[in-house]
């Protein structure tokens, strides 16, 4: 196990049950925002949310270890440490699903309930793979994300309906330093099918798609479905790839459902 990056930052609102969000890439905790202020309830004691910027996004810093998701999921296991929690609820949206799955398989006894929203189980096809490190090598040749601004990352993740999120989308995106960038896309690629992981898990799971999702369509979890039968599965009209802020309601509703299967035992 890594050392936790000397210098991280965590968004946290609430007390009562552990629920932590783990966000998009190439995104900061920020994505976090309404959940920050609507998940703990009109009294702030339904539940502790905590958002970590993960390494080298936000105000975490990158360290110097090869890329890794598993050392990210480490770096969570760490902070719940941290933190003083012994078991938590994680959210996991896109590369953060990625994260809590490798939680799941590396800290299981740390886990009350899983909630993978717009992810995958399986493995980086090798297209995937190589798309991943041609836009790796591109941002450390230029020392910038512009490719990403270039590509149109902000635009593609949000569904044809919440366009008027993109310049905040695409602030994030901006922000997101380049060795971060390359890090990340790397690790994501080296990753490991975990659909036997997911159908290993012994806690509550929920499942959200969105419909309009054009980067990881609604296939994907009915794909985790499949190895997870008793998972809950919720697929969001209208929603591109980052339901938690184009539909931060129906979001909402699925982490509120997964809490109370957690508090039900």
């Amino acid at each position: 196990m890594s050392e936790l990056p000397s210098a991280v930052s965590v968004r946290e609102s609430g007390t009562g049950t552990p629920l932590v969000l783990l966000h998009a890439f190439p995104l900061n905790s920020s994505m976090w925002s309404a959940q920050l202020d609507a998940l703990p309830g009109l009294t702030g004691d339904e539940v502790r949310v905590l958002a970590p910027d993960q390494r080298g996004f936000g105000g975490t810093e990158l360290g110097h270890d090869e890329p890794s998701l598993d050392l990210v999921a480490d770096d969570l296991a760490l902070l719940l440490d941290a933190a003083g929690i012994d078991r938590a609820v994680l959210g996991g949206l896109s590369m953060g699903g990625y994260v809590a799955l490798a939680f799941a398989r590396r800290h299981p006894d740390r886990l009350a309930g899983l909630l993978l929203a717009n992810t995958r189980a399986t493995a980086d096809t090798d297209a995937v793979r190589a798309d991943r490190e041609r836009i790796a090598a591109a941002v450390t040749a230029r020392d910038g994300v512009g490719l990403l601004l270039d590509e149109r990352v902000a635009a593609k993740q949000l569904g044809p309906d919440s366009q008027h999120l993109v310049d905040r989308v695409q602030t994030m995106v901006a922000a997101a330093p380049p060795a971060a960038v390359a890090w990340t896309q790397r690790a994501m690629a080296a990753r490991p099918d975990s659909l036997e992981v997911l159908a290993g898990i012994r806690v509550p799971v929920a499942l959200l798609a969105g419909a309009q999702d054009a980067l990881v369509p609604p296939e994907e979890a009915e794909r985790m479905l499949a190895a997870h039968p008793d998972a809950e599965l919720t697929v969001v009209p209208g929603v591109g790839h980052l339901s938690a802020l184009e539909s931060p309601g129906a979001f909402d509703t699925a982490v509120r459902r997964l809490l109370a299967r957690v508090a039900a035992g």
